[in-house]
């Protein structure tokens, strides 16, 4: 049926989602080529005769990709995240060969929902040049209402267990693939004892992080959030001012210990895959005592969000997607980085000290179009990590890639919701 159609995928997020994709597109008569970088690559992807393993160097790269769109005519490429070094050199060749740029993220509205666009995501995505005057008069062909975001995370420890699989695999067979280099900054042998203590640990962590939690919330004084994020994620890296994760702490509290009453605290929130939390404690210890704000300054290694956000006057962050539920709870929002949702109507422009003191308050109706425009567009209910989230994505994201427009396109020109039967979300069951 679409055998014009030639697909070639590159990295994905941990575990079989990129292979079931691949399956689904070869039942429909597609050409499917997976290349793979490194042994953890290899062992989620079933299908052995379309899969292209990579030995080269990252110099070598531009011209192995250039020779496989030729070779094999490939009319689309897929990719997960489009900032790591061997993602963004393959899309400037996929553009130079007019190839389609299919790329998928975690979702902007987590976690019911992963991204999916053409072209760019994050600080590259077309909602960063897309106005709120221009979502709200799309929006007036379309009557559906948005469903609420859930406050469950959902799918932590089916991450927590692929990435741990993941990486275990690329510690043992790292022969396999000599040249392979990891987009992330720290050691292999590091990030498989990280992935591998945050899987075991889990348990141990929920009932400290409910401790904590429970204390500020009962102590019954004011605080201001702040949202963390993963030092080695691609929206870190590529859309924020911050060289590390400590240069962003110390910018939070230095405005805090400047414009904050005397009475509020400052609550850290970790991410929940975060794996270093020894060295992030360690650092606000040391912040808060060099800025005359000891006591004040409080820690939490990740957990459920809306069980602390609930009750904040504030919230801070780089560029986190779990901003969007702040947003949604209407709570003044200081952010440093790119971010899709980086409007003047939702976004406060103070200057830190001034933010802590006197928050400027978003327009919480504006945010509903937002909100609405997002999930009528890019954003697809399900999962990359466990069966049933996987299941609920492939039911649309295969017609989305499929058809000519974008997401954003097809909106614009009156195409239906594409998920009006899935509405309201579906409680994803927590299977593998």
């Amino acid at each position: 049926m679409f055998s014009d159609r030639n697909f070639l995928l590159l990295q994905g997020p941990h575990g079989p989602f990129f292979s079931e994709l691949g399956r689904q597109l070869r039942s429909l008569g597609c050409g499917v080529t997976r290349v793979g970088f490194n042994a953890g690559d290899q062992v989620f992807w079933r299908h052995k005769k379309s899969y292209v393993p990579f030995h080269g160097t990252l110099q070598d790269w531009p011209k192995a990709v250039e020779d496989l769109l030729r070779s094999r005519e490939i009319t689309d490429i897929v990719l997960y995240g489009d900032t790591r070094p061997i993602h963004a050199k393959a899309i400037e060749q996929a553009r130079k060969a007019s190839v389609r740029i299919h790329i998928f993220e975690e979702g902007y509205m987590r976690p019911y929902w992963v991204t999916y666009e053409r072209d760019g995501s994050n600080g590259n995505s077309r909602l960063m040049t897309t106005s709120l005057s221009e979502m709200q008069e799309i929006l007036q062909h379309s009557a559906v209402e948005a469903p609420e975001i859930p406050a469950v995370w959902g799918q932590i420890s089916h991450h927590a267990f692929y990435g741990t699989l993941y990486h275990l695999t690329l510690l043992l067979r790292r022969r396999a693939y000599p040249n392979f280099c990891s987009h992330r900054r720290m050691p292999l042998e590091t990030e498989f004892r990280n992935s591998l203590r945050a899987f075991v640990t889990m348990p141990l962590q929920r009932i400290r992080r409910r401790r904590r939690t429970r204390a500020i919330k009962q102590a019954g004084v004011p605080y201001h959030l702040v949202l963390m994020q993963l030092e080695h994620d691609a929206s870190f890296l590529d859309h924020s001012p911050f060289p590390n994760a400590k240069a962003f702490l110390e910018e939070v509290i230095a405005g805090f210990a400047k414009g904050a009453p005397l009475h509020h605290l400052l609550v850290f929130k970790a991410h929940p895959m975060d794996t270093s939390h020894p060295a992030n404690a360690e650092n606000l210890r040391q912040l808060a005592h060099e800025y005359g704000v000891e006591g004040r300054v409080q820690y939490v290694p990740g957990g459920k969000l809306a069980q602390i956000l609930d009750y904040a006057r504030t919230a801070i962050t780089v560029n986190s997607t779990s901003a969007q539920q702040v947003l949604w709870r209407g709570l003044p929002l200081k952010i440093f980085g790119d971010a899709v949702y980086a409007k003047p109507e939702f976004v406060s422009d103070q200057p830190l000290a001034d933010f802590f003191a006197t928050p400027k308050m978003p327009d919480r109706n504006a945010y509903r179009y937002y909100r609405r425009y997002l999930l009528e567009t890019s954003q697809i209910v399900g999962g990359f990590y466990s069966h049933e989230g996987r299941r609920l994505l492939l039911r649309q994201v295969i017609d989305m890639m499929l058809q000519e427009q974008d997401p954003y396109q097809a909106l614009a020109a009156g195409a239906p919701p594409k998920s009006r039967h899935l509405w309201p979300v579906p409680k994803i069951a927590n299977k593998f």
